[in-house]
């Protein structure tokens, strides 16, 4: 099917492109609108982008594949990415990760069978003096305990979906 955005992101792609000198320097703001929308970026969201910049297609899967912001295939309704450096590590950062992966029935880059939940590693969420802490769509949870986590699953499973 192919891929189409909403008027209202439309727009927003429209004001992108007017911000830069080109349609490429437009890549990846075109494409991160384009996933708040789809959740993640299809070949058909690839293909609508490579068309609307003008750009090929390999230039614009070079692009998601290379920045793990973008994400390939689907993932659930939020994401949880889990910051497994040495300082969270040493704070706990292993617990946090073992915990989710027993929570959530999936292992990182997985997701929980309901679809509620992605789990990833991050490399480095630059919060090394708040250790240990997993970042959660878009929202930053520091100085974690399991119980803290719990209750933050709890309240982001609860909530609808966020229109981003």
């Amino acid at each position: 099917m192919p891929f189409a955005l909403t008027a209202e992101r439309e727009k927003q792609v429209e004001a992108l492109l007017t911000r830069y000198p080109n349609a490429r320097a437009a890549l990846i703001p075109v494409l991160w609108v384009c996933q708040r929308q789809h959740g993640w970026i299809s070949p058909a969201v690839r293909d609508w982008v490579a068309q609307r910049l003008d750009l090929s297609t390999a230039t614009v899967t070079g692009v998601v594949t290379f920045y793990t912001m973008f994400f390939d295939k689907p993932v659930g309704e939020h994401v949880i990415w889990v910051c497994r450096t040495l300082s969270c590590d040493l704070r706990g950062g292993k617990a946090i990760q073992e915990h989710l992966e027993q929570r959530l029935g999936c292992h990182a880059g997985g997701t929980s069978t309901d679809g509620k939940f992605t789990l990833m590693k991050a490399e480095c969420l630059a919060a090394c003096g708040q250790a240990p802490m997993v970042q959660i769509d878009d929202d930053y949870h520091e100085n974690l305990t399991l119980e803290g986590l719990d209750q933050i699953l709890d309240s982001v499973g609860a909530a609808p979906a966020e229109e981003a």
